[in-house]
């Protein structure tokens, strides 16, 4: 569905800009030739339906072309985060099984190490043209849960620290899309977006990667949002019409542009999603890019976005936005029972651009699809217009810069440690970052340890922004009747000593 959406896209037109990457446009008919070229070698390679694509690639017309290509032959792409740490990285690709694993020139030594020790292939692929390149490492994996209908699989670290993963199909994906297409009316093939954000990320990859072709636009790629200031010389070079960016982007920019008595002109629509947006610094964006921000909502489990804004007209600041057309909503409490509609309670939904559930994870499932309905595990308002506000996340997941950081992972870290009797860890407000993770230690009798040795102790062992910005040594933790560490009482205190 999306293969042929795309080819639709490439066949009409064919001289008009499909992508700019490096100070360089590429025409739709030179991009389809790198698709062609692309297919051609991973079918000589043994790449075929049902085989799973991983891809370590930053944004570029290579990684664009890879999604393509693996959709021409059948196949599931599978964008991983370089940054999620080597352990994590190789338990990821022994859950997935992919074919192989695609790297930049740029890897990582210990994470080109860390493959290199493994048992899955891995090829290197330059970002803008595949002069040289005639085959690539694969080897075939098992397909017996194949299923036609799957276009990408999404990982996460998980709620335990072992991986986790999000398949989504191409229905879901052209759903979400679409729906975006239909709610927000200002999108036109005439725009030029910009593609910032990774394409790991579920964001990243449908609206700033996909979007575009369903849409018939052209798209601006950059490898990485730093520095800022390429980012800004980019829009400068190529004048986007639509920027899409996590909040902390936002503020970045919009600090930079200030410093630079700088302010951007051209762009229609300023969307932001991936986080909480703090509307304090809302004049500011709105005087350093020319535009309202209109805030959305998603998760990767809903291809991801869930609701938006309409537009900077209709907008309701502070909130998320009403939901997208064909998602079914209900509001619940903790323990289930259905709520009223204006009201508060547990984000329950339903949908076309749904996930049918995790992979190979029944348990889970349970837990969170009931009857087709998907827990988000966000607790949330909606208002009379049905606009939503997110109050709260019912599950424990701390967003940092619109990465996901589960805190069971990082509380392993720390009870590893042989001076940790108990660690909790939850979302401390950053003005930065949105959040920032903090850890509450109960310390084994008589040891002492600093704040900065546990620091020290996590930048070893865990990517950066999963590492805890700030430690707390206490003498209990607060609990529920049952002996469960409410996370939430801890998170409320953060917030009241941060308002």
């Amino acid at each position: 569905m999306l293969n042929k959406a795309i080819n639709n896209y490439l066949q009409s037109e064919p001289q008009k800009n499909c992508c700019w990457f490096n100070h360089h446009w590429l025409t739709r008919i030179e991009f389809n030739n790198l698709i062609d070229n692309l297919s051609t070698v991973l079918k000589s390679s043994g790449f075929t339906h049902g085989q799973r694509l991983a891809s370590l690639l930053p944004n570029s017309p290579v990684t664009l072309a890879l999604i393509a290509a693996t959709w021409r032959l059948g196949g599931v792409f599978c964008p991983l985060n370089p940054q999620s740490g080597e352990a994590s990285l190789i338990k990821t690709l022994d859950m997935l099984k992919p074919f192989s694993v695609i790297i930049p020139q740029s890897i990582s030594p210990k994470l080109l190490d860390a493959l290199n020790s493994s048992s899955w292939p891995s090829s290197i692929l330059p970002l803008e043209t595949l002069s040289g390149i005639e085959t690539i490492s694969g080897r075939m994996q098992q397909s017996d849960d194949y299923d036609k209908s799957l276009a990408v699989i999404f990982s996460t670290s998980g709620t335990t620290g072992e991986p986790k993963a999000v398949p989504l199909t191409h229905a879901n994906i052209l759903d979400n899309i679409n729906a975006c297409l239909e709610h927000v009316p200002d999108l036109n093939p005439s725009d030029c977006l910009l593609n910032v954000l990774p394409n790991f990320h579920a964001f990243g990859f449908t609206i700033c990667c996909i979007l575009p072709f369903v849409l018939g636009a052209s798209q601006v790629l950059l490898t990485s949002f730093m520095p800022p200031s390429n980012v800004i010389k980019a829009i400068e070079e190529t004048h986007p019409t639509v920027l899409l960016l996590v909040p902390t982007m936002l503020g970045f920019t919009a600090s930079l542009l200030e410093r630079m008595n700088m302010k951007l002109s051209g762009i229609k629509l300023l969307i932001a999603g991936g986080d909480r947006y703090n509307t304090k610094m809302d004049d500011r964006v709105t005087r350093a890019f020319g535009v309202p921000v209109i805030e959305g909502y998603g998760i990767t489990e809903c291809s991801p976005v869930l609701a938006v804004n309409p537009s900077p007209e209709v907008r309701k600041l502070g909130t998320v936005g009403p939901a997208l057309p064909r998602f079914e909503l209900q509001l619940r409490s903790e323990n289930g029972e259905l709520q009223n509609i204006p009201g508060e309670g547990v984000l329950w939904v339903k949908g076309p651009s749904v996930t049918s559930g995790y992979y190979h994870a029944d348990e889970i499932n349970r837990e969170r699809f009931v009857d087709g309905w998907f827990n988000t595990g966000d607790y949330v308002r909606i208002d009379d217009d049905g606009y939503i506000s997110v109050l709260d996340r019912v599950t424990d997941i701390i967003i940092v810069g619109g990465f996901n950081v589960y805190p069971q992972e990082v509380e392993a870290i720390l009870n590893a440690n042989e001076a940790v009797n108990t660690a909790v860890v939850v979302g401390m407000p950053n003005d930065i970052s949105g959040e920032v993770p903090k850890a509450y230690i109960i310390l084994n009798a008589g040891v002492e340890v600093t704040e900065g040795e546990i620091i020290k102790y996590c930048k070893e062992r865990l990517s950066h922004y999963k590492v805890p910005r700030a430690v707390e040594f206490v003498d209990s933790l607060p609990v529920s009747s049952t002996g469960k560490i409410l996370r939430r009482v801890l998170r409320q205190q953060e917030r009241e000593k941060n308002s």
